[in-house]
């Protein structure tokens, strides 16, 4: 058994919803990827005394205290976080976190993982399905939504990320996305997805980003990905105040856009938000030509997709005595 289990976890981009409502027996459907950067790394040992440090604590801890009643684990932990994914920038950190913990207990213990049993114990997965699946494995991910309340989505499609892509995030720590109650008043309050909205978003998804995919055309791929984007991004746009939640991020992405990068949009309710380019090189001439739309407190990244899900490792050590 191990003394010490390390989980690192990626982000994930939401690129989209494909449809919101219940018609035929499924609500929601979704399309994301998972990142090379940022990523959640957290420890945990055993310990004298339990105790919980690093950014996102409170929530670990929590995570960490739910997980040990409902597996009647009475030892005690010492749970490390060493980097953890922005909060509340629609890069899917709370599912990480609470799958990372959930890996970690279960392997120090040697218990044997349940993903979708934790996953719905800590509340995951209500609406999207790429932040699990990111967990479990990598590629560009396709949901097709789920089927009752008490479910998860069902990936439908993965398809792996070209090595040689990049992705152009732009972060604003200043701002937030929609998040906890906020959230869920934003989705009772807006009207029903037309029909026609959520078939266009089907056909960019299955005839467009999948294949293009497949074949590495970038520019097909971006187009398809704006698509779904400017689609959800119109509906949700009473709720988060435009087609950005912030319009710094907005103006630095169309920036982006006019430099080359496809595929622009927003991740989740955001504040961050992407756009694509064929290789590091192309990426980073795209932010070196806009340097000067460059806000003050945006951060922009150049990371890869990710083909890959959590790294989970175990150590062994003599304790001190033993």
């Amino acid at each position: 058994m191990s003394n010490s289990i390390t989980v690192k976890v990626p982000a994930r981009l939401h690129l989209g919803f494909l449809d919101i409502e219940d018609e035929g027996g499924r609500r929601f459907g979704s399309i994301g990827l998972p990142l090379t950067s940022p990523e959640t790394v957290l420890t945990l040992s055993r310990a004298a005394v339990t105790s919980v440090e690093g950014p996102d604590a409170d929530r670990a801890a929590g995570h960490l205290r739910g997980l040990c009643r409902h597996l009647g684990i009475r030892s005690e932990h010492r749970l490390i976080i060493e980097d953890a994914i922005p909060n509340h920038a629609g890069l899917g950190s709370g599912t990480q976190i609470a799958l990372a913990v959930s890996a970690a207990l279960r392997g120090l213990h040697g218990l044997p993982p349940d993903i979708t049993g934790d996953a719905l114990l800590l509340g995951r997965g209500a609406r999207s399905g790429v932040g699990i699946a990111s967990f479990e494995a990598g590629g560009l991910i396709v949901d097709a939504g789920r089927r009752h309340a008490g479910s998860l989505p069902t990936v439908v499609a993965r398809v792996p990320f070209p090595e040689e892509w990049r992705i152009l995030l732009v972060l604003d720590g200043a701002s937030s996305g929609l998040h906890g109650a906020q959230e869920l008043e934003a989705f009772r309050s807006l009207p029903p997805l037309p029909r026609e909205v959520a078939g266009e978003n089907c056909r960019h998804a299955l005839m467009g980003a999948l294949p293009a995919l497949a074949e590495r055309d970038i520019a097909a791929f971006g187009f398809a990905i704006s698509a779904i984007q400017r689609n959800i991004g119109t509906h949700f746009a009473p709720a988060q105040g435009g087609l950005f939640t912030s319009p710094r991020v907005k103006k630095m992405i169309e920036a982006l856009a006019r430099a080359g990068a496809v595929g622009i949009g927003q991740s989740s309710w955001g504040p961050t938000g992407f756009a694509f380019a064929p290789s590091e090189t192309s990426a980073s001439e795209m932010v070196r030509v806009t340097e000067k739309d460059h806000a003050d407190g945006l951060e922009i990244r150049i990371v890869g997709g990710r083909n890959s899900g959590a790294e989970i490792i175990a150590r062994q050590f003599n304790l001190v005595g033993s």
